[in-house]
């Protein structure tokens, strides 16, 4: 396997097509035809599945595209670094992101950006995504990390330059340490029917994270609007809470959370980072950051 081919499937596998891809990458078509070709002999599978419109990765390919996401930004983050020895990034740089992803990946992303330019300083700011996308338009920040699917429609992204993230650790809940689900390590929808839910409550934009998705008449609790409240209620029994794989690392003493086995739930979970059609070097070197702590949140 090679680097270009590893870039190419990556770009395919999140295009879902081998013409976007090749737009994307500057290539022609038939030459990501032919690293796609490349890449499935050394893997000894198909990659990817040929529709009537584009294609989709296989199994297979979702592992491989994955990985390259992860060896990819461990290579872009060595070239950013032998880079910054000779032209370092310095300055200031404002970036966004909603609650969930301020908790826990993008404080990971700076740590990340502080060591590979510390002569960069990037400050961070947390708003609901519909007030990111009007600050980025604005120039007020330079990159946001915005709720895939929530409260941003794809129109409002028009003429900005957006990809996705993709969280390897789908939905959860969080329940008390003493609670009696506590003790395993994966839960069914079914264990979750009798439970008492707390929820969000916030501004329009932001996923509040009700009771889980399927269940029959839930019991619903308090309603809060930040998530300290929730811990906070889940920590004193009052109920479990459905929190993102995203926010798992972020949980106070005395709370746990635990994944939920849902064949009709996102296996993953995802966000968008966006940023200007031609973002500044800075802005690329935070996209690469984020990518990489990501790959990492296993």
């Amino acid at each position: 396997m090679t680097l270009v081919g590893l870039r190419v499937v990556r770009e395919v596998a999140r295009l879902g097509s081998f013409s976007a891809a090749a737009v994307s990458l500057g290539y022609t078509q038939s030459a990501v035809s032919r690293q796609v070709a490349a890449m499935e002999a050394a893997a000894g599978t198909a990659l990817f599945e040929r529709l009537a419109r584009g294609v989709r990765p296989t199994a297979a390919g979702e592992v491989v595209a994955r990985r390259a996401e992860r060896v990819l930004g461990e290579v872009d983050g060595a070239l950013e670094e032998v880079s910054g020895v000779r032209d370092r990034l310095a300055g200031r740089l404002a970036v966004a992101g909603f609650p969930i992803s301020a908790a826990v990946l993008l404080p990971r992303a700076l740590a990340l950006m502080a060591q590979r330019h510390p002569a960069l300083r990037v400050e961070l700011q947390e708003a609901a995504s519909p007030v990111q996308i009007r600050r980025l338009r604005a120039g007020r920040i330079e990159v946001a990390l915005v709720a895939a699917g929530e409260g941003v429609a794809e129109q409002e992204l028009d003429g900005l330059r957006h990809e996705a993230v993709e969280i390897p650790r789908g939905p959860g809940v969080a329940v008390a340490a003493d609670h009696r689900l506590a003790h395993q390590e994966t839960l069914e929808v079914t264990d979750l029917a009798d439970e008492t839910w707390i929820v969000g409550t916030g501004p329009a934009g932001e996923p509040q994270f009700g009771p889980w998705p399927g269940l029959e008449q839930p019991r619903i609790g308090p309603a809060v609007r930040s998530w300290p409240a929730r811990f906070g209620l889940v920590t004193a029994g009052l109920g479990i809470a459905r929190v993102p794989g995203l926010a798992a690392d972020a949980l106070p003493q005395g709370v746990r959370w635990l994944p939920v086995r849902d064949p009709a739930a996102t296996a993953r979970g995802s966000l968008q980072i966006v940023t200007a059609p031609s973002p500044s070097r800075a802005a690329r070197a935070v996209v690469r950051a984020v990518h990489a702590e990501a790959a990492r949140m296993v």
